[in-house]
């Protein structure tokens, strides 16, 4: 269930787990290689994920080597410059990565774009799923890689209920020929400007067809009149912003921000620019009798993490252990839980301790200089899982 990055490596882990014959259900039905934001992966997470099949060379990347923190000033258009922190990341483009994977995906797996599936009932000897039309379709084996409104999750876990986070991320991406004085920015640096009650986070990422992109993600409280059902997980897509979300983050852009940095709001077409309202769960169980969770179905940490994407590939790296071990469904189901729910609490709970430091009750920044802003990372990050863990 789900054929983006989380669906396609989930589908790849079953035919390397030895599942002889394999169903992705998605639900768009347009092209989801067109989708062209950022993503980070550390250096290390990479190695793993590399050896275990699930990312090359070949895909599109940007290498990042440092983290450099500004704060407005009035008197320079980049700001302060509070500290520098080490950053081993590649960045990737979501589309050329998903495109990448879904490649990667045996021609024997059936891959169904446009399907959408609105039942799920558990009978004695499987899994059957439902359409709107009707028709129903029985598996052995369902991994829910469904995204945050996860039909499988519901099943699974039907007690579990995303809390809302009180802010929201505003994300942009556009190509780089659009920004003056580029070359002003390090192609190595990955940006973080940072304000009281919130923070921006810049880099470059690939577009796909050897150039850049410029992508940002901006964190701040949403406007009163913002509009949006948050008692449930929500977003909203690019080019559907109201005016007053639209308005909110050109006013932190001009009031908060540098002139340089603050001008990348700007640059951003409409079009281009789209809401994700922070979100924190994690299921009680990773995998149970004939049912697995893998990405977003399974865990959302907020992207203060920078291990969203990193952790789905890594969920599908134990799922292939799990079911290429076990002599039966509910076997394969019990060890993947074992080896990645306490992966997931762990992301749940760095999300809310950087969201604590970075927007809920950020520190002075004014008064930050480098050794205390080693300090203050140490603290924020004090699991050391920044970036994801290491596989087992």
């Amino acid at each position: 269930m789900g054929g983006s990055i989380a669906g396609c490596a989930s589908a790849l882990a079953a035919y390397r787990g030895g599942a002889d014959e394999i169903t992705v259900y998605e639900r768009a039905s347009g092209r989801l290689a067109d989708r062209g934001v950022g993503l980070a992966m550390h250096n290390d997470r990479y190695a793993e994920l590399e050896a275990g099949g699930f990312v090359t060379p070949s895909m599109p990347w940007l290498q990042l080597t440092r983290r450099r923190w500004y704060v407005r000033d009035g008197a320079t258009p980049m700001g302060r410059t509070v500290g520098t922190l080490p950053f081993p990341f590649r960045t990737y483009n979501w589309g050329p990565l998903w495109a990448e994977l879904r490649a990667r995906v045996p021609e024997s797996v059936e891959f169904r774009p446009g399907a959408v599936v609105d039942r799920l009932e558990l009978t004695d000897d499987g899994v059957r799923l439902g359409t709107p039309d009707g028709g129903s379709d029985r598996f052995d084996f369902v991994v829910g890689a469904d995204g945050y409104r996860s039909l499988v999750r519901s099943a699974a876990c039907p007690d579990v209920r995303p809390e809302y986070a009180g802010y929201l991320a505003w994300r942009g991406a556009f190509p780089v020929a659009r920004l003056p004085e580029a070359d002003r920015w390090p192609v190595g640096d990955c940006v973080y400007v940072v304000f009281a009650g919130g923070h921006v986070v810049i880099y470059r990422i690939p577009d796909g067809r050897g150039g850049h992109r410029v992508n940002w993600v901006l964190y701040a409280a949403p406007p009163l009149d913002h509009g949006l059902p948050l008692d449930s997980p929500t977003s909203l897509p690019p080019g559907t912003l109201s005016d007053a979300l639209r308005a909110r983050a050109l006013d932190i852009a001009d009031t908060q921000l540098p002139p340089f940095w603050g001008q990348l709001v700007h640059l951003t077409e409409p079009a281009e620019l789209f809401i994700q309202p922070m979100y924190d769960f994690t299921a009680p169980r990773y995998g149970t009798g004939r049912l697995a969770l893998t990405g977003d179905a399974a865990t959302v940490a907020r992207p203060h993490t920078g291990g969203g994407a990193v952790k789905a590939l890594q969920d599908a790296n134990a799922l292939a252990t799990a079911l290429a071990s076990a002599t039966s469904w509910p076997e394969a189901a019990a060890a993947y839980h074992a080896e990645r729910s306490e992966p997931g609490r762990n992301m749940v709970e760095l999300g809310r301790s950087l969201g604590l430091g970075l927007v809920s009750q950020s520190p002075d920044w004014n008064a930050m200089d480098q050794s205390g802003l080693e300090k203050w990372w140490r603290q924020a990050d004090g699991s050391s899982a920044f970036g994801g863990r290491g596989l087992s």
